[in-house]
């Protein structure tokens, strides 16, 4: 089969590599019709992520068709239509016992990490059971391959973490597809205020189309000025970091105000600086955390009813073959005005 391969810092190939096979009872061989690319795999390729070691497939979200499964494999059988988690659970350990998936003991985020991923013809998926979903009928797969990551996490680390409740006023910095899954969702619950964040007019701009109500460029002038005049000078109640830099976890301490809450969702590949001198006295909250995807039946239901469309996130379609184009546009977002890119096969 063919597949994307990372080869240290900077270096991806599309390759001919084994196919994958049945290595534990409760294993499914899954045949990708859908995947995508995601921020972290950037974060990958940029060094950031050292536990990926050469050699590794990357991707950890997609959708498809089962083509085999082992012998402890209960809840899916060969053709079935399936969901992949981006997060693996074996359901049984201490801490998916506390729905706390991301650190499953024998799972978490370990496609495209610390086995092979999902951007390639096939791929195992471990305790298929636990980390697979079906797929709903009437509901377009495209659109279902937001929910291998992008939705929930914006959902869980992002809206969750930051307790964000009605009349609220939020500051999303970071306008690229997590920051937008957190736009999206954010509105379940009803805030007053939805401030978007971004260097990019053209995701602004996609942020005001999704529900936010306010937009701020932070490459023209003092972003962190501009969101306190927005609020009166109070700062928001709800900060969600969804970029993994310092200037824009800057940005959040900035911005919260007084009881609010930093939900930081980016991933960070150098350090911040936590400005405590300031904040102690603000009775702030900070979270962060990986997407467990505990939230990931919740908003299977939600789109198939209809009541979101992440399918809006999607800007761009490759065929499989040319995945290595695809890394060409999503990794130069502002120039293509990318968001989310479909790779089909």
């Amino acid at each position: 089969m063919k597949a994307l391969v990372y080869r240290g810092p900077g270096k991806k190939e599309w390759v001919d590599s084994p196919m994958p096979t049945i290595e534990a009872p409760t294993d499914a061989v899954v045949r990708i019709t859908k995947t995508t690319i995601c921020g972290t795999d950037l974060h990958i390729l940029k060094g950031d992520v050292p536990a990926v070691v050469e050699g590794r497939t990357l991707g950890h979200e997609g959708v498809g068709v089962i083509e085999e499964v082992g012998s402890g494999v209960h809840n899916f059988k060969v053709g079935d239509r399936v969901l992949i988690s981006c997060v693996t659970s074996c359901a049984k350990c201490d801490s998916c016992k506390k729905g706390m998936y991301s650190h499953c003991e024998d799972g978490g985020w370990i496609l495209g990490h610390l086995i092979d991923g999902t951007q390639a013809e096939y791929v195992r998926i471990p305790y298929a059971d636990t980390s697979l979903y079906p797929l709903p009928d009437g509901v377009d797969e495209e659109a279902l391959v937001m929910l291998s990551d992008i939705l929930p996490t914006g959902f869980e680390v992002g809206v969750l973490n930051g307790k964000v409740q009605p009349g609220d006023t939020v500051a999303i910095v970071g306008a690229g597809p997590v920051g937008l899954a957190a736009l999206l969702t954010a509105q379940f619950y009803s805030p007053a205020e939805i401030i978007a964040v971004d260097l990019d007019d053209n995701r602004l701009e996609v942020a005001r189309k999704f529900g936010a109500t306010k937009t701020v460029n932070s490459s023209k002038g003092n972003p962190v000025e501009a969101v306190l005049e927005l609020t009166g000078g109070k700062g928001v109640d709800v900060a969600i970091e969804a970029v993994g830099i310092p200037a824009t976890f800057d940005i959040c301490q900035g911005i919260v105000g007084a009881g609010g809450r930093i939900a930081n969702v980016g991933v960070h590949g150098k350090s911040v600086n936590l400005h405590l001198e300031k904040l102690w006295i603000q009775n702030i909250t900070l979270t962060t955390g990986l997407v467990d995807t505990n939230s990931t039946p919740m908003l299977l239901k939600t789109v198939a009813a209809g009541k979101i469309e992440p399918k809006l996130l999607i800007t761009h379609r490759f065929p499989l073959s040319e995945i290595l184009q695809a890394y060409d546009v999503f990794g130069n977002a502002a120039r293509e005005n990318a968001l989310k890119v479909i790779l089909y096969q």
